[in-house]
């Protein structure tokens, strides 16, 4: 950013959508196919036909969007099996969104191994902040780094400030 930008447009909720990376447009549009997966159980060809002819979908990275589409429809059961020991309530009472941040959250720290996990988390905690409830961002927060700390141990107590552990796997005995 350059000096002469005023400081509304500093703010993260100002990010113009020609400064979204590839990625983060990819994200975005497998989490509307993802909402409308599990909301009215679409055939996954229909929606991902349908998502692609949305408008500005030639600017998202196609590859990590089917990777991800395809990878959470695929893996639902075993992403929701990750999840649920992470929650505080069952999960038929997260709502549609929220399930699908996680689910695109659990699946990266799987199988995106060449992006960070704060990138993952970051990434998910926005979509939810844009597309989720009120404080559905805060949950998907809570839920995602628990579940970072299972799934990229390594990773996590690298990042953890010096002094202060990483929080511990649910379910370890640490």
């Amino acid at each position: 950013m350059n000096m002469t930008d005023s400081h509304a447009d500093s703010t993260p909720k100002a990010r113009k959508a020609s400064d979204k990376s590839a990625r983060t447009r990819a994200r975005e549009f497998a989490l509307q196919a993802l909402y409308q997966y599990i909301v009215g159980r679409n055939d996954a060809t229909d929606i991902d036909l349908f998502t692609r002819d949305l408008a500005g979908f030639h600017k998202a990275d196609s590859v990590h969007y089917d990777a991800v589409l395809h990878g959470c429809i695929a893996q639902a059961d075993s992403l929701d099996a990750l999840i649920t020991p992470m929650l505080d309530r069952p999960l038929v009472e997260v709502s549609p969104i929220e399930r699908g941040v996680l689910w695109m959250g659990a699946y990266e720290f799987q199988h995106c191994l060449d992006v960070p996990w704060r990138v993952v988390l970051n990434e998910c905690i926005e979509l939810a902040k844009s597309f989720g409830g009120t404080d559905g961002h805060k949950y998907v927060n809570g839920v995602l780094h628990k579940l970072a700390a299972q799934l990229r141990p390594l990773e996590v107590a690298a990042a953890a400030p010096r002094g202060k552990p990483a929080p511990a796997p649910e379910g370890s005995n640490l």
